[in-house]
């Protein structure tokens, strides 16, 4: 009887799959917003509009661009067109109706790698004292190197992006899991 409902709920909610982007250097503030909320997005500094829509064929994401123009060769690479003007209205329609690929603050806003949960004693000599001493908790980047710990920059951050979203963004250490946060 149990599997029977379980298998009745998982009908109706469908998963959806999380959402990969790329976008070139002119929307890095909202690419950079979207990667600290979870979002797979891939920023292509210097790279013309065919150069994008062929990296985002080639890998399987939705190309986020301030250009209505598609080409026909590209009718398989799925395209969001930006406001220019706007980046939170943007941020918020990107957020409503696609998933990111994990939880807030869990990627690496230097380079999208995903983070991973080291001990302080493990940051010694790489981050300040007085955050070595005051925080109990710190992310790293394997690709990059770079450390990540909660601080007033990821409170700044949180409050941009609760306004942009009209919901609070879940801090770290909530029920949903512990989420790296943003670097200071």
């Amino acid at each position: 009887m149990r599997a029977l409902a379980a298998h009745r709920g998982s009908r109706y909610r469908r998963p959806v799959p999380p959402a990969r982007f790329v976008t070139d250097a002119s929307l890095a503030f909202l690419a950079r917003r979207l990667i600290f909320l979870g979002y797979d997005v891939a920023i292509i500094h210097g790279a013309r509009l065919p150069e994008l829509f062929e990296a985002g064929r080639r890998d399987g994401r939705t190309l986020l661009t301030l250009s209505t123009r598609h080409a026909r060769k590209f009718s398989d690479v799925g395209v969001i067109v930006v406001p220019r003007d706007d980046p939170a209205a943007a941020l918020r329609t990107i957020a409503a109706t696609h998933a990111p690929a994990g939880p807030p603050f869990s990627r690496c806003a230097a380079c999208n790698t995903p983070l991973q949960s080291r001990h302080p004693m493990e940051a010694r000599g790489e981050v300040p004292g007085r955050v070595l001493r005051g925080v109990k908790t710190f992310h790293y980047c394997p690709t990059c190197g770079k450390w990540y710990w909660e601080g007033t920059h990821t409170q700044r951050l949180r409050a941009w992006l609760a306004e942009a979203l009209g919901k609070p963004v879940p801090p770290a250490g909530t029920t949903e899991g512990d989420q790296p946060p943003a670097a200071c």
